[in-house]
């Protein structure tokens, strides 16, 4: 029977994916694990797998266009499919409901085709108790390593199956915290709406957005509007790190090692947060939960071929690794960010976020809290300026480093305790080698 390929879940929020690109055509053949398309989901732009061996007969879903989860996006024909099973499979009528018995031409009654679940209601295959119990071999697994309950959790992949990306998202979810609220979209009233759509001017042009944008305005409104937000900012030296990066960076050269400023920024932040608890929080309502593991969260700018946008890669217990482990794993996320796309396991548990647009040139600026972390630190660059050294005026090099917080979890003077560490980090960074 042929294998149909649906829209999988690749995100514990992922509602709809987008098709950037087919990596196979119709007449390929595949493998279990090969990656045949890239998806656009809310977060990131993902691989998608398949789970079954054979030829992609059919392509349903064009690239560029968008489908709700679950929905039928190509055909798999299996050893000793027919022409005709493939058809049945990838008719309307069998996305929409099961093959009832038809009159062949001959009198006699035809095969009868599995039932394969409506584009409309992506859910309903994973609804039902046999889907529940289809999991692979890995996912199953991980499942009992993470005590993951496979009964509370709907399967993405082909016919309901539950697979590795399922049990990641079920696991990162933190019932202690509430669910991010989701923003309501209302019509516009009718003046407001007549002045979002007056006629476009010579030259203008309109851009879809993306799912992945959208999931970003959300995210952000949602931030600010639910944020008690303030900034608190302080000027760091950035002399001594500057040359103990370059005479690091010089004996590590023949290693293929390059250390960048931002390695160090996230080593003494980390340690910071390690000093200061409540840097390393959420606000959960009722009560602050303090994370007991130190992750932090690397904005990473994609290209406009990826959908453009801001991923946070994420770095497990960065306070345990030295600033050569943090380098190779920031640019391998970095890297994949960019190429590949990030999966769940990458961008899941920040405690804590960095953004850094000092590396283009950007002198200061303010950040959006990431929820449902308690801090943002935005860096801009080591600006070369007249400085008071000593009570003399020299040129040094010194960077903004500006705190975004929420008000609920951090005050004021835990604010500046926290920046006075990680600025006593940087300006002695021979502290950040051990």
């Amino acid at each position: 029977m042929p294998v149909q390929i649906t829209m999988p879940r690749l995100s514990d929020t992922m509602q709809s994916g987008t098709i950037v690109r087919w990596n196979v055509k119709e007449g390929d053949s595949v493998a279990s694990g090969d990656v045949v398309a890239d998806v656009e989901t809310d977060k990131a732009t993902m691989e998608m797998p398949v789970y079954d061996d054979g030829v992609i007969s059919k392509i349903m879903v064009a690239a560029g266009q968008q489908v709700p989860v679950g929905t039928p996006i190509a055909i798999i024909a299996v050893d000793g499919d027919d022409g005709q099973a493939v058809a049945v499979a990838s008719s309307p009528a069998a996305a929409q409901t099961p093959a009832a018995p038809a009159a062949a031409s001959n009198g006699q009654s035809a095969p009868h085709a599995q039932p394969v679940p409506h584009a409309p209601h992506p859910t309903r295959a994973a609804d039902s108790p046999s889907a529940r119990v289809r999991v692979s071999p890995l996912a199953r697994r991980m499942a009992e390593e993470l005590g993951v309950s496979l009964d509370a959790i709907r399967g993405s992949g082909p016919g309901g199956r539950i697979v590795k990306q399922d049990i990641l998202a079920a696991a990162n979810r933190q019932p202690s915290a509430p669910a991010p609220a989701v923003l309501e979209t209302r019509p516009l009233p009718a003046e407001t709406a007549l002045a979002y759509h007056a006629p476009l001017g010579a030259g203008s042009s309109e851009v879809t957005v993306s799912g992945m944008r959208q999931a970003i305005a959300r995210r952000l409104v949602e931030s600010k509007s639910t944020i008690p937000h303030y900034q608190v900012a302080m000027r760091v030296n950035m002399d001594p790190l500057l040359e103990l990066r370059t005479m690091l960076n010089a004996q590590l050269e023949p290693q293929g090692v390059k250390l960048s400023v931002n390695d160090f920024i996230v080593r003494a932040c980390a340690l910071a947060m390690a000093a200061h608890p409540f840097f390393n929080a959420s606000w959960a309502g009722d009560r602050i939960i303090l994370h007991g593991d130190v992750n932090v969260g690397v904005a990473v700018s994609l290209p406009a071929e990826r959908g453009g946008g801001l991923v946070v890669a994420v770095l497990q217990h960065a306070n345990r690794k030295g600033l050569r482990d943090i380098s190779t794993e920031t640019r391998a996320l970095a890297e994949k960010a960019r190429t590949r796309g990030l999966g769940p396991e990458d961008m899941s548990g920040a405690t804590f976020t960095i953004s850094n647009l000092g590396m283009f040139g950007v002198d200061n600026f303010t950040a959006i809290i990431n929820p449902p972390n308690s801090a943002i630190l935005a860096c801009g660059a080591a600006v070369e300026q007249p400085v008071v050294r000593n009570h003399q005026l020299v040129v040094g090099h010194e960077m903004q480093a500006t705190l975004s917080l929420d008000h609920r979890v951090i005050d004021g003077a835990m604010a500046a305790e926290y920046l006075q560490t990680v600025k006593h980090n940087l300006e002695n960074p021979a502290t950040l080698l051990v």
